[in-house]
């Protein structure tokens, strides 16, 4: 059975759009047909990387947000989770969303579990994901564990939707500036040279200008080349497990950088320990589900090693302080939680915290560079028009 989208007309002339199965297209028009409606588009769904224009068909943090706030609030209004999903496929989700939801669907109707469901697409769903939907399916509290989950993924939507925001303005004042230089090397300083075609001896300033005009008329197609292959060979090494490993480590070196990276790794870690704990989770086991969340390895070994030593009977407070996510603030608020037994309220006060403290270093950042972008291309341009001044001067004088 395939996907199909389509579009279509009901008996009244109302539009309707969305998906459904069918073995092919023409079965699928039929079945539209069955149904009343009058199709005007019907579309077999490809999946993401197998198509080249497949940048929207791929599940975005916002698809992932509705999903769980959808689930979250179908089953606290008591609708079973086989027909929530049903129910949330035949709305205007997209069809990439769609595709998934058949396939969670599918593994329901064969009688598997909805965690073992969603493991099948880790590509989506990271580990705690599906560790606490396995914690909800034996406790029986899935509304709450879907409701603690879609809160943390409107954070991220909303912190990422901030970020991209806020480095649109640098960015346009980037590449502005990078087609004025262009501009002025392959236009302007080509029409100036004739000036210098007479002159004997000419600033070696104004050599340098023409030598880098004259350089760019014959190699930017190989400069563009170099770029978009540079571009492309970062991204295939960004994939690699030895380049991975590598930045991870260097990136913790980094004194800007690495306040960033434990700030997130904070969050993730201590919103979801604090989820476990909520739900029931012993403190060992929830710290290695928790740790399985957390993306930089250099982190995860520290707190698989402070989990070992809780198990063997080590206070919560001192192991989690030889690892290098928590500051002296932070482990006075474990002391006080561990001390009086509401960790839960702790963890989450923690997470909070950090989600405050990463949403201001991203708001400093980002006003930063704006005027940073701004004094580069003043800079950079002016510095090119200063010389063409300065050789123009150069050549009146030499003139008189």
């Amino acid at each position: 059975m395939a996907l199909f989208t389509y579009k279509a007309y009901d008996k009244s002339g109302a539009k309707l759009d969305g998906q459904l199965e069918a073995s092919d297209k023409t079965r699928a028009i039929l079945d539209l047909k069955q149904q009343g409606l009058l199709p005007t588009e019907v579309k077999e769904f490809i999946e993401a990387g197998k198509s080249v224009f497949s940048f929207s068909q791929k599940i975005s943090l916002s698809d992932l947000e509705f999903l769980t706030a959808e689930l979250s609030l179908l089953l606290e209004s008591g609708v079973r989770i086989d027909r929530g999903i049903d129910i949330i496929k035949r709305t205007k989700a997209k069809p990439a969303l769609a595709k998934l939801l058949t396939d969670i669907s599918a593994n329901l109707k064969k009688g598997g579990s909805l965690s073992e469901a969603f493991k099948a697409h880790d590509d989506i769903f990271d580990p705690l994901y599906c560790n606490l939907i396995e914690l909800g399916e034996a406790s029986g509290n899935l509304s709450e564990i879907f409701d603690g989950l879609a809160k943390d993924l409107k954070f991220r939507r909303q912190l990422q939707r901030k970020i991209i925001s806020s480095l649109a303005y640098p960015t346009v004042i980037f590449f502005v500036c990078i087609l004025s230089v262009f501009f002025i090397f392959n236009f302007i300083i080509p029409k100036m040279s004739a000036m210098f075609s007479e002159v004997d001896s000419l600033p070696w300033y104004t050599s340098a200008m023409l030598a880098t005009s004259e350089w760019m008329l014959q190699y930017q197609g190989l400069l563009f080349i170099g770029i978009i292959a540079s571009i492309f060979g970062l991204v295939a090494a960004s994939k690699q497990p030895a380049f991975i490993q590598w930045w991870q480590t260097f990136s913790l070196k980094l004194p800007i950088i690495k306040k960033a990276v434990i700030t997130v790794e904070r969050i993730r870690f201590n919103s979801g320990l604090a989820m476990m704990i909520k739900a029931g989770v012993q403190i060992d086991r929830a710290i290695g589900l928790s740790a399985g969340n957390i993306k930089n390895q250099v982190l995860k070994r520290e707190l698989d090693i402070a989990k070992t030593k809780v198990k063997n009977g080590s206070l919560l407070t001192p192991a989690l302080k030889q690892t290098s996510l928590y500051p002296d603030f932070y482990i006075s608020l474990l002391e006080v939680g561990e001390e009086s037994g509401n960790l839960e309220r702790v963890f989450d006060e923690i997470a909070n915290r950090s989600r405050q403290e990463f949403e201001s270093w991203t708001e400093r950042m980002t006003t930063l560079l704006e005027p940073l972008m701004i004094l580069f291309m003043g800079g950079f341009v002016g510095g090119v028009v200063v010389v063409m001044l300065m050789s123009m001067v150069s050549i009146n004088e030499m003139g008189i």
